[in-house]
């Protein structure tokens, strides 16, 4: 992730179980990445840690939620990611947070106070609420995801939608496209968009398994150019995600 310097993720695992999660191939704990979703593990050490590398650490921006959702349910009670906002912020780290929760609107008084320094991201890879549950059936509803991104706008952060990944049959029809731009442009917000990276889980017995066949047939470069074309009509800032390619592996070999 070219824009960010250093990445925090206070818990290991995600409650929402997404189904095309790649987290769980970066997962060390056996537990939980065994079983994704049902097992999260607490960084209980991390403040102690961060106040000791944030004074020693050269200031750069901080990923907040490359690989766990940082506001899953387990942070209402522990609030680590609170408590790492307050300490990066004061010490001088710009922050770049990623979610799917509006319990980041918990801490609106402190993103607000730091706004210059702090962009917050929600995924959202539809906002029709019978597709997302087929993929992302713990996470919060998209249309609350929408409602939190307003709020955080509407207070003068800066905020962007990570329309990703688009999954071929599923949430790359035009209607979702719309939606998506629309959101973007009401809100003031980037948009970036990502294909679906198929990996060997989604491959056999996996609800991806007839979506992860079609990605690499896809027509990708006339979807991203469909996509690009609209946000020029709206004005809306658009820009690749992880990669601008076709996905990040070939499924041939898997598929004999």
């Amino acid at each position: 992730m070219p824009d960010l310097d250093y990445a925090l993720n206070p818990y290991i695992g995600c409650y929402h179980a997404c189904s095309y999660c790649y987290a769980r191939l970066y997962t060390r704990m056996r537990e939980v990445a065994e079983k994704w979703g049902d097992v999260v593990a607490v960084k209980v050490n991390l403040i102690d840690v961060l106040r000791k590398e944030a004074v020693a650490t050269s200031k750069g921006v901080v990923g907040v939620g490359t690989i766990t959702d940082p506001y899953q349910p387990v942070e209402a009670t522990y609030k680590l990611t609170r408590k790492s906002l307050e300490i990066l912020l004061q010490s001088g780290f710009k922050v770049s947070i990623q979610t799917k929760s509006p319990l980041v609107t918990r801490d609106l008084d402190l993103l607000a106070r730091y706004r210059g320094r702090v962009d917050v991201g929600f995924t959202i890879t539809t906002l029709k609420r019978e597709v997302a549950s087929q993929i992302e059936p713990r996470a919060p509803p998209p249309e609350e995801r929408a409602r939190a991104l307003r709020v955080l706008s509407d207070s003068g952060i800066k905020t962007w939608v990570f329309y990703g990944p688009i999954i071929p049959g599923l949430n790359d029809d035009d209607s979702t496209i719309e939606s998506l731009i629309q959101l973007a442009r009401s809100t003031n917000s980037e948009l970036y968009y990502d294909s679906l990276h198929v990996k060997p889980f989604m491959l056999a017995d996996h609800p991806l398994t007839p979506y992860a066949k079609l990605a690499e047939v896809y027509r990708w470069d006339e979807l991203f150019k469909r996509i690009e074309g609209r946000c020029r009509e709206y004005s809306v800032d658009c820009k690749p995600g992880l990669t601008r390619n076709k996905p990040s592996i070939s499924i041939k070999s898997f598929l004999k």
